[in-house]
């Protein structure tokens, strides 16, 4: 099983909606597909349309339970977060192995998926170290804005701590840009100093600016199923193809 960390510490930059679509869109190529919530703001959980699970991330990183798997269609599935989660670093603080909890007990689902994507919350602590941790790889999406990669530095450091101290494996797959509007002037000369500060790191699909991708949310459906020829829709496609490509 392939395990991918979404990550950035900024909001907003279409983390959640970025999961949710690239898995969507594996699913629909006849992958199996798992998709973790680690944000309490649980987003990604509610973009299927789950309000109430019994049991979610909480339950496994405070009670030690396995992961409550939903299908969510077929070859798709999430674990789904709540408000809950929002106290879990204090609470397992002094825990042993911390760090290690996500990677534990991924490591029992080994063989039932071919992918799995994790969905980080906006912040470099705990949650995201565990989910470092238990991943191959890295992506990073990067809203199309001046200097959107600014802290990009701190998230290159915190995957190098985590590389020499716990996960040697772990790489940065690429950063994509999302929310890109075509027609303004500026996005041609962000995109070149982007690409100037990251180098072969930036992949070449981005995701514009697409309001299909914001109704798809509010109707609990990833962009595929709201409106496969949609714009989104065709930059999700394009941007798993470069993905796999990438492998």
């Amino acid at each position: 099983m392939k395990i991918f960390s979404i990550i950035n510490h900024k909001g907003g930059v279409a983390k959640t909606t970025s999961v949710q679509n690239i898995a969507a869109g594996l699913a629909e190529k006849k992958h199996r597909v798992l998709m973790i919530d680690l944000d309490p703001q649980a987003n990604l959980t509610k973009g299927f349309g789950i309000f109430k699970a019994e049991k979610n991330i909480y339950h496994t990183f405070s009670e030690n339970i396995d992961l409550p798997v939903i299908e969510v269609k077929k070859n798709l599935s999430i674990v789904p977060s709540s408000i809950d989660f929002a106290g879990i670093e204090i609470e397992i603080s002094n825990k042993l192995a911390r760090e290690r909890i996500l990677q534990n007990h991924l490591a029992k689902l080994n063989g039932q998926y071919d992918y799995c994507f994790l969905d980080c919350p906006p912040s470099l602590g705990l949650i995201t170290i565990n989910a470092m941790v238990a991943a191959n790889e890295v992506i990073i999406p990067l809203e199309a804005e001046f200097y959107a990669f600014q802290g990009l530095d701190s998230i290159f450091k915190v995957i190098q701590d985590v590389k020499v101290a716990i996960n040697p494996n772990i790489t940065v797959k690429g950063v994509f840009l999302t929310k890109v509007k075509e027609r303004r002037s500026i996005t041609s000369a962000i995109r070149d100093e982007i690409k100037k500060h990251l180098g072969d790191l930036l992949l070449e699909t981005e995701i514009r600016e697409n309001v299909a991708i914001v109704e798809s949310q509010a109707n609990g459906m990833d962009i595929f199923q709201y409106d496969k020829n949609c714009n989104g829709a065709k930059d999700y496609k394009k941007l798993i193809t470069e993905l796999l490509k990438r492998n």
